[in-house]
């Protein structure tokens, strides 16, 4: 399916045609027409999904999934005890890329330490 099929098929949906969804999406009325034989520009490409309510990898068929997927409001972040974290060492951690070695991860343990005993002593 092209882009603009997948265009004209969620326009419909919503009962809208192509031409009163490119103007919704701030585009002269044949723009999405032209898409046919011309390649659409990102920022055409992302108003026109806007509009629709759907991503523009929807759109481009490098996905079947109408939607974004975002985060659900509902769920709970997951939580680290970063103190329990720290100190086991068959948990992996990396930064820039690399394996956190035991040494670094205590080494991060202590500056956290002394900046809680920071804030006990400025009580």
């Amino acid at each position: 399916m092209t882009i603009v099929e997948r265009i004209k098929e969620v326009s419909k949906n919503k009962n809208l045609n192509l031409k009163s969804t490119a103007i919704k999406a701030g585009l002269s009325e044949n723009a999405i027409y032209k898409w046919n034989t011309q390649k659409p520009n990102a920022d055409a490409l992302k108003a026109v999904a806007d509009v629709l309510g759907v991503s523009v990898d929807y759109l481009l068929g490098n996905t079947d999934e109408m939607h974004p997927k975002q985060a659900d409001a509902s769920s709970k972040p997951t939580v680290v005890n970063l103190d329990e974290a720290l100190q086991d060492k068959g948990m992996v951690m990396k930064f820039n890329g690399k394996d956190l070695s035991d040494t670094a991860k205590r080494g991060i343990l202590n500056i956290l330490e002394m900046l809680e005993e920071g804030k006990n002593d400025s009580k």
